[in-house]
């Protein structure tokens, strides 16, 4: 997630430049040989614009969609951090035991774990993301063996060896994480840690940290409708070859230099289509580990800075910090 209040222009040109370049070079082209050759190239103005109005639209339509997506993960992230911090206040004040600080610790240490888990699973790659576009060396590779081994490094300091262990083999090892801290919760009801009603209410909280996981994964495991993606670049793209036809003629009335700015402005059309285009293009996936994801590395930390607070653990992390305008 970037930070800080705007993206620089240099910052958002640089990024989309390349249909700017290409779009200038063309009408050049196209301009060089209405000027020199005398050939009768221009279109009427008209019916392009039709055709940019109705582009515009649609990629409207897109980016309204693709933000969609992008705001529907943020709030699946922050029901997860208002059920997390439920979570530890239920353990405070339900746990009834001469261990019960020990009991907190392992029932907390394993919802990180779980929000470990589930970070590195949503940050797994799908062939339609934008996977050369990832902020390099911060999120799990793309492989399963890389991610099985990276996994561990992290789950070891939250669960045991043994724990770790029974995961290896699972395809889901967030879902499992949460079954064995179902499993726990009876076990400790049966201890008589706490009475039924109070096992309830925590076996509710198994149920919605399950939901936003599967919500979770619905934006990550079904892209954005690749028909209606692949339309928005196809039908900029038909645009954009006509765009330097619909303006040669206004330009070519003109006196000489004039011609001069018609690449430029031409170019300047087709960049803030594409651009356009682009931005929703990269809205779609908001686990795939770019620049514009929900930062949900921070907000994981967020929530295990909050949980070990409030069993009063040592050497609790700080919070995360920014690099260069940019939240994990």
């Amino acid at each position: 997630m970037y930070t800080k209040r705007n993206y620089s222009f240099w910052k958002t040109f640089n990024w989309s430049k390349w249909p700017f370049f290409l779009g200038m070079a063309y009408s050049g082209l196209i301009a060089g040989l209405g000027y020199f050759l005398d050939i009768h190239i221009s279109l009427p103005w008209e019916p392009i614009s039709v055709i940019g109005i109705a582009v515009a639209f649609y990629l409207g339509f897109k980016n309204n969609s693709s933000y969609d997506r992008t705001w529907e993960a943020r709030k699946i992230y922050g029901g997860i951090v208002n059920n997390s911090r439920s979570l530890g206040a239920s353990l405070s004040a339900f746990i009834k035991s001469n261990k019960a600080e020990e009991i907190k610790k392992e029932i907390i240490y394993r919802h990180i774990a779980w929000l470990t888990a589930l970070r590195f699973q949503l940050r797994l790659s799908r062939t339609w993301e934008h996977l050369d576009s990832r902020i390099k060396g911060k999120y799990s590779p793309t492989v399963c063996e890389g991610y099985i081994d990276n996994l561990d490094k992290e789950l070891e300091q939250y669960l045991s060896s043994e724990e770790i262990k029974s995961y290896s083999n699972k395809t889901n090892m967030a879902a499992q994480i949460l079954n064995k801290q179902a499993i726990r919760f009876q076990e400790l009801r049966d201890e008589n840690c706490y009475e039924e009603f109070r096992h309830m209410e925590l076996h509710r909280l198994i149920i919605s940290f399950y939901a936003d996981q599967g919500k979770a994964e619905r934006i990550k495991n079904f892209p954005f409708p690749r028909q209606y993606a692949s339309t928005a670049m196809w039908l900029t793209l038909v645009f954009s070859l006509l765009v330097p036809f619909g303006l040669y003629d206004a330009f070519k009335e003109t006196n000489n230099w004039m011609l001069l700015v018609f690449p430029i402005l031409s170019g300047l059309i087709i960049w803030i289509y594409y651009l356009m285009e682009k931005i929703g293009d990269y809205s779609e996936n908001p686990f795939e580990g770019t620049y514009n994801d929900v930062p949900i590395t921070a907000i994981s930390r967020g929530i295990e800075i909050d949980l070990r607070e409030m069993i009063n653990d040592k050497n609790i992390p700080q919070p995360m910090k920014e690099e260069n305008g940019f939240l994990l």
